[in-house]
C-alpha cells in the first residue's frame, strides 16, 4: 500500500458510496475531519450518494447530520434500523429479532460463558441488565434496568427489538466473539466492532450487507456500483458484497487479511483519499 493512497486505483466512478463510521470514516473522538467533509460534499454535489453504514445506534447519529447529504438516510446497528438522521434518527424501517430468539441467546450464552450481561436496543430507545457496565460516554437515555427476562417480558419495555448487546468481564474481544459463535451462531447474527469485548447481535439474516443491499435494490443501484469502506469484523459482509471494497490501514487483522484493497488511516483520511481520486472519473 502506497503512503498517500489506495493499492489499486479506481477505474470507474460509482453511484453510491457505503461507509462504516467509527475507526474509518470518522477520526478518534467521532469527529469529521474537513477534508472528509470536503470529500462527502463533493460526492454529493456530484450525484454519488452516501449512505453510512454503521453499528452505531439511531440515538448517537445526530451530530453527523450536516454530513449525510441530501437524502438523511442512515443504516444502523449493524443492519437492524434504516433511520432519517435529518429528522433526528426517525426510525424509517428496521428488522427486529423475535424475543423468543433473543432470549434463547441470552440463555445460551449465559451458560457457555458466565458472566455475560445484555442490554437491548429497541425501537423506543435502550435497556440493559444491572450487571451491564455503563459504557464510557454514560446511561444515555437508558429505558430500563432490570434482569433480560424481565425487559423482554410481556410486562417489560422492549418492543421491536433490533440489536442484542453482550458484555464480558474478562474475556478478551476476539476470544468472547469466537466462542459466542460457537455456542450461539445457529441463533442470530454476531459480530463486533468495540475494542472491548462488547458482542453485537442481531437477528438471523440482518447484516449490514443485507439492509444495504436491500436499500440498494429499493433505489435501482446494482451492487457493482457500489464502493465500500469499513475497518471491523462487522463491516467484513458488507465489504464483501459491495462491487469495490476498501479496508482502512488501521482496520482488524481479520479485514485487512479479507479485503485485497486497503487505504490509508482513519486519522488520514483513507476514505477522503479514495474518495478523492473517484471525483475525478466523473
Amino acid at each position: 500500500m502506497g503512503e498517500d493512497g489506495p493499492v489499486t486505483e479506481p477505474r470507474t466512478a460509482p453511484r453510491l458510496i457505503a461507509t462504516d463510521l467509527d475507526g474509518t470514516l470518522l477520526c478518534s473522538g467521532g469527529t469529521v475531519s474537513d477534508r472528509t467533509a470536503a470529500a462527502l460534499a463533493a460526492a454529493e454535489a456530484a450525484g454519488v450518494r452516501v449512505v453510512f453504514v454503521t453499528g452505531r445506534p439511531p440515538r448517537w447519529m445526530q451530530q453527523l447530520s450536516p454530513h449525510i447529504g441530501g437524502h438523511g438516510v442512515a443504516i444502523c446497528s449493524n443492519g437492524g434500523a434504516i433511520v432519517d438522521v435529518h429528522r433526528g434518527g426517525e426510525l424509517i424501517e428496521y428488522f427486529p429479532m423475535a424475543t423468543e430468539t433473543a432470549l434463547a441467546v441470552v440463555e445460551t450464552l449465559r451458560a457457555k460463558l458466565p458472566g455475560s450481561a445484555f442490554a437491548f436496543e429497541y425501537a423506543d430507545g435502550w435497556a440493559r441488565e444491572p450487571e451491564y457496565a455503563v459504557p464510557m460516554w454514560g446511561d444515555d437515555e437508558v429505558r430500563a434496568i432490570g434482569p433480560a427476562e424481565e425487559l423482554l417480558g410481556p410486562d417489560g419495555p422492549v418492543r421491536g427489538l433490533f440489536k442484542l448487546l453482550a458484555k464480558h468481564p474478562e474475556l478478551g474481544p476476539d476470544a468472547f466473539l469466537a466462542e459466542a459463535r460457537t455456542a450461539a451462531g445457529h441463533l442470530a447474527e454476531i459480530t463486533r466492532s468495540s475494542p472491548i469485548s462488547l458482542l453485537e447481535i442481531s437477528a438471523p439474516g440482518v447484516t449490514k450487507a443485507s439492509t444495504l443491499a436491500r436499500w440498494c435494490a429499493e433505489h435501482g443501484i446494482d451492487r457493482s456500483e457500489v464502493v465500500a469502506f469499513g475497518d471491523m469484523p462487522n463491516d467484513l459482509e458488507m465489504l464483501a458484497w459491495a462491487g469495490t471494497a476498501y479496508a482502512v490501514a488501521n482496520a482488524h487483522p481479520e479485514v485487512l487479511a479479507a479485503v485485497p484493497l486497503h487505504t490509508v488511516s482513519n486519522e488520514d483520511d483513507g476514505v477522503a483519499t479514495v474518495l478523492e481520486d473517484l471525483l475525478r472519473l466523473l
